[in-house]
């Protein structure tokens, strides 16, 4: 894997996750954890609601974007996250009474947010690599931004102000990421039949490929919506916090594994790419176990002087979570590739594994010790689906976990590597 592209795409990534923390410090600091529980059930709605539109879309416009118009693929994803967004929104409204104004803010923010991830996946289907990056840390720095000019600016502390920074920070980047999208060479002329045949096998690759993007939302949130019903908002605005402390060292494998996948998809060898991937696996597992060994130290005083009076409590759940945010960083390299070859009963398998051990850890840890049962069970899911990928890779390519682990010559190339950038 060439060297500057993946820095390129971690710098990108570390710099949403520094603003993504800010969204995270703000909302903490000027709404409390009750606000910012409300915030993080905002935001799990919005994603549930979402849940189901890569069933038309999702990773599976980066494999087409390269053999079909970016135009025809456009129309058919587009239409279907309109369904799926009012659909969503009027489930949460029906399921959680949230009443009509939560919900119309439930459908603009989701819809706003799919068309936005569809536009922008297209532009990385083809190879857009740096115009993916610059705008998702766009939208990332305006989301930041719009919710100061609320909190601090205009005195506001209320959820709305979410809403409201939300339609700014994705709108604007989706105009711009169209505008790019324009600059390719597709255009909108087809032969008849044909966009209903791009619609039929974009479906026929999505169902497969979204299905793990499901069990993963359910695996990493199902938790949120136990720990708020037994144990309040307040619990979960604290675990909210730590779980975004936790899940930010992620940008380091999800950096890797953007780029894995897309090298996967465009590789005449694939299993040229298992080697790549070991090499990259072994620095990246390097990187991240420094990042989780920084998490898992800091000390409750911290958290208190940066969020306020009521984080404090995040420190033990960190310590919780560490070990599994460790471990999962090496499942998503391993997803990728299996992923990029197509294989996603593969990862269907392991994501539905993970997902019975994060329902029943919820059901016996949450009751007994609320938010540090929500992040045991997190753990053990982490390493449940991230066991179930290692037997299969090594089935698959004859690699095993030893080859994975970084040793003392990974730690002794860094400086080369570096220096040449390879």
């Amino acid at each position: 894997m060439n060297l500057p592209r993946l820095l390129h795409t971690f710098g990108a990534r570390l710099g949403v996750a520094l603003l993504n923390f800010g969204v995270v410090w703000l909302t903490a600091r000027y709404l409390g954890a009750a606000g910012r529980g409300q915030v993080s059930l905002f935001v799990t709605d919005m994603a549930l609601s979402l849940l189901f539109i890569g069933l038309l879309g999702g990773s599976s416009l980066i494999y087409l974007a390269p053999r079909r118009s970016v135009w025809h693929l456009l129309l058919p994803a587009l239409a279907w996250a309109t369904v799926v967004c009012a659909a969503g929104s009027a489930g949460i409204w029906l399921w959680r009474s949230t009443g009509g104004v939560y919900a119309a803010h439930l459908f603009g923010v989701s819809w706003l947010q799919a068309a936005f991830s569809i536009v922008t996946l297209l532009l990385l289907g083809r190879r857009q690599e740096h115009s993916y990056n610059y705008l998702n840390l766009g939208q990332a720095a305006l989301l930041t931004a719009a919710l100061a000019a609320g909190f601090l600016g205009l005195q506001v502390r209320q959820l709305a102000v979410y809403w409201w920074a939300s339609y700014l920070a994705y709108g604007l980047p989706l105009l711009a990421a169209l505008l790019l999208l324009a600059r390719q060479p597709d255009r909108w002329q087809r032969r008849p039949g044909e966009l209903r045949e791009v619609t039929r096998e974009l479906a026929e690759n999505s169902r497969g490929a979204h299905l793990a993007n499901i069990l993963s939302f359910l695996n990493y949130r199902l938790s949120y919506y136990f720990l708020a019903a037994l144990a309040g908002t307040t619990a979960l605005g604290v675990l909210s916090v730590s779980v975004a402390l936790a899940e930010a060292i992620w940008l380091i494998p999800r950096s890797a594994a953007q780029l894995q996948y897309v090298d996967v998809v465009h590789a005449d060898d694939k299993q040229a790419q298992a080697g790549a991937l070991a090499r990259t696996a072994r620095l990246t597992l390097l990187a991240t176990g420094a990042a989780v060994l920084v998490l898992a130290l800091l000390p409750p005083a911290l958290l208190v002087a940066v969020f306020g009076p009521e984080f404090g409590a995040a420190r033990p759940l960190l310590a919780l979570l560490a070990p599994g945010v460790l471990a999962f960083s090496l499942n998503m390299l391993l997803s990728s590739y299996f992923a990029g070859l197509a294989a996603y009963r593969t990862n269907n398998l392991a994501t539905g594994a993970g997902l019975i051990v994060t329902l029943l850890a919820s059901a016996l840890l949450i009751p007994r010790f609320g938010a540090a049962g929500a992040a045991l069970s997190s753990t053990l899911s982490y390493f449940t689906s991230t066991a179930w990928l290692l037997l299969a890779f090594r089935r698959h390519t004859g690699i095993g976990l030893g080859q994975l682990l970084p040793g003392r010559a990974d730690l002794a190339g860094l400086p080369q590597l570096l220096k040449t950038g390879a």
